[in-house]
């Protein structure tokens, strides 16, 4: 009869082949190799800038490769270790295969953020969907929802637009969101989410459902990753306002860029600069134009199509508060029955449930 330690073991280190290959790490070792010598040489320092960065990129890789590496080494250590057959051995072996188990999937969480974008900021964008004041008062629930998640998982946040609505709740609200891993962890959110309710608003207190649009785009701060043409870009600049029409700049200092191609409108006014409200617009289309690209799996910006309108077409989410209560995603089909929790901030089993959904779809 097979050993079932090494049975275990042996599947500890397919699976550990399998993670390695999916993070590239033969490739990663090879540029460690590369960056050792050159750091290695005394005329890089003739460059200190270049020095710098390249010392930067060699900690980042011996810190995302060494503990692969060692757990690598210690499986085939105790796979040696097995083959001699020391029956004596086998319950403090079974544990050190346990614990290397225990370290694997530890690793693994690396695998949620492989994607290009996934370790940089978020914006977050919410628009109320069209219903007036409940579909109002919906998106500013779901900006409470995110303001908690972020509060709660200390990630800095700045407001960029924030339009409230008549009665209740925020027309729009666009926030930039910085910390570790924050697009990685947030681009599950993107899409429509749709509230199922009595409503507050109506005299007869009828079930009432709403909806509201979710963004979550990349935060790009560099035109390096996504090249946009100048002749694609129509640029105007308009006197900022307030809240009732209210002035706060006597310049013209808001700035609306919008990307001709595409139909893709970005305005920004809440800079105090007109550079500034250019920067930030420039910032958030190229988040605008990588999330398209990433929708319409494009090749390059040149074969995208106009595609806003297409968002309102995707829900991912539903939250019921009545007749029963139930939040579940349409994607993942994870569901909660708890949705005054998840409305709370209490976001990451729907965030969890994503990401364990997208490794397994790409295993």
């Amino acid at each position: 009869m097979a050993d079932p330690n090494s049975k275990k073991l042996q599947q500890l280190q397919n699976d550990l082949e399998q993670s390695w290959n999916k993070l590239d790490l033969n490739a990663k070792l090879s540029r460690i190799t590369e960056l050792e010598q050159a750091v290695a040489e005394p005329e890089i320092w003739l460059n200190p800038d270049n020095a710098r960065e390249k010392n930067s990129e060699l900690a980042h890789l011996n810190n995302e490769v060494e503990p692969w590496r060692l757990l690598r080494t210690q499986i085939s250590d105790l796979g040696e270790l097995l083959e001699l057959g020391d029956t004596g051995l086998a319950d403090e072996l079974a544990e050190q295969v346990d614990l290397l188990e225990q370290q694997l999937n530890e690793l693994k969480k690396a695998l949620r953020f492989t994607g290009k974008y996934d370790h940089a900021g978020a914006i977050l964008r919410i628009t109320a969907g069209v219903g007036g004041t409940e579909a109002m008062d919906w998106a500013g629930m779901l900006e409470r929802m995110y303001l908690r998640y972020t509060e709660k998982n200390g990630l800095k946040v700045a407001c960029l637009e924030r339009t409230t609505g008549e009665e209740a709740g925020i027309k729009t609200a666009v926030y930039e969101i910085t910390g570790t891993d924050v697009y990685g962890h947030l681009k599950s959110e993107h899409g429509v989410h749709r509230l199922v309710r009595l409503s507050p608003f109506n005299a007869d207190n009828l079930r009432q459902t709403s909806f509201a649009l979710v963004e979550i785009l990349p935060i790009i701060k560099a035109d390096t990753d996504i090249k946009i043409d100048d002749k694609d870009l129509r640029i105007d600049v308009y006197h900022s306002g307030g809240h009732g029409g209210q002035s706060v700049n006597t310049t013209n200092s808001a700035v609306r860029i919008t990307h001709l191609p595409t139909n893709t409108v970005v305005a920004i006014q809440n800079e105090r600069s007109q550079l500034q409200n250019k920067e930030k617009a420039m910032e958030i289309l190229r988040g605008k134009l990588v999330q398209l690209q990433l929708e319409q799996h494009a090749e390059s910006l040149d074969k995208l199509r106009a595609g806003e309108s297409a968002k309102w077409g995707q829900q991912i989410r539903n939250y019921v508060l009545q007749p029963y209560k139930l939040v579940k995603d349409t994607r993942t089909k994870h569901e909660s029955k708890d949705p005054d929790a998840i409305l709370d901030g209490k976001i990451e089993e729907f965030i969890d449930a994503y990401l364990e959904n997208d490794i397994s779809s790409d295993t």
